[in-house]
């Protein structure tokens, strides 16, 4: 199956998601309150950290890194909101940019410190074009406002965040998701608003010795189908199941267990 997105299209992907993000800031758009998917945060604390992210990347692959530089910026966040929407929007969007940029200077081949395998700017080409489109989805909710994504955009997330949950390494970091490996425990996901063609259907394989995944529509022990939108923000953990998008069939103590150990951050 071709990929959804190649290179090219995950560096124009970057600003465009920062673009539209910019766009819904208006300019009494109040700041402060918190994120409801990131309750940590206040928006500004979200465009910030998005914003750092881009320019902590910017560095990784301009300098052809070879370790991660610090990254306290992205992650010790002022609450302030003084800064005028405008402003803060511009300069994400400045940051995009600079990634983009970079990003295509360096070419998808140049060698570089990457968290997980790979070592090359295709990895974070792809993880920075949908951690945009996931943060932005952040700032959409929380202001109340309509979310949407292109279908490659959204099929590419997917795929994205089922290889990446699929790594071995992931028991390294997260030892707690060995608890979903069990005999008969498989999870299918269906976009119902897709063209056959599109193949959107996700097969979440738990029976063996790993977290394994394919582009399949079989039987499972919990079937979820939604609109394609609505499925990339259930299985990134921006929406829950019990919403009158998602029709659930099957076994959904084992949905929940999943959703609960594989949400993005």
């Amino acid at each position: 199956m071709r990929p959804a997105m190649d290179y090219d299209s995950h560096c124009t992907e970057i600003v465009t998601q920062s673009l539209l993000l910019g766009s819904a800031l208006k300019e009494d758009t109040d700041l402060g309150p918190a994120v409801p998917s990131c309750p940590d945060w206040n928006l500004a604390q979200l465009l910030r950290h998005l914003g750092e992210a881009h320019r902590w990347v910017a560095e990784v692959v301009r300098t052809r890194a070879t370790a991660p530089p610090p990254d306290t910026a992205l992650r010790v966040l002022s609450r302030d909101t003084t800064e005028p929407p405008a402003t803060l929007a511009g300069w994400l969007i400045d940051g995009a940019e600079l990634l983009a940029a970079t990003l295509r200077t360096a070419g998808p081949e140049a060698r570089i410190w990457t968290p997980l395998p790979s070592g090359s700017p295709r990895f974070f080409a792809r993880r920075m074009c949908h951690e945009t489109v996931i943060h932005r989805a952040d700032a959409t909710l929380a202001l109340h406002a309509d979310f949407s994504v292109t279908r490659p955009v959204a099929l590419d997330a997917l795929d994205e965040w089922m290889e990446l949950g699929s790594l071995p390494e992931m028991f390294d970091f997260h030892p707690d998701r060995r608890a979903l490996l069990g005999p008969g425990r498989t999870l299918h996901f269906h976009a119902t608003d897709t063209p056959p063609e599109a193949a959107a259907d996700w097969l979440v394989d738990l029976t063996g010795d790993t977290l394994a995944w394919r582009r399949a529509k079989e039987p499972a022990a919990v079937s979820v189908s939604a609109p394609l939108t609505d499925l990339l923000l259930l299985i990134y953990g921006r929406h829950s199941s019990d919403q009158e998008a998602f029709t659930v069939t099957g076994d959904t103590d084992l949905l929940e267990f999943w959703l609960s150990l594989v949400n993005f951050e």
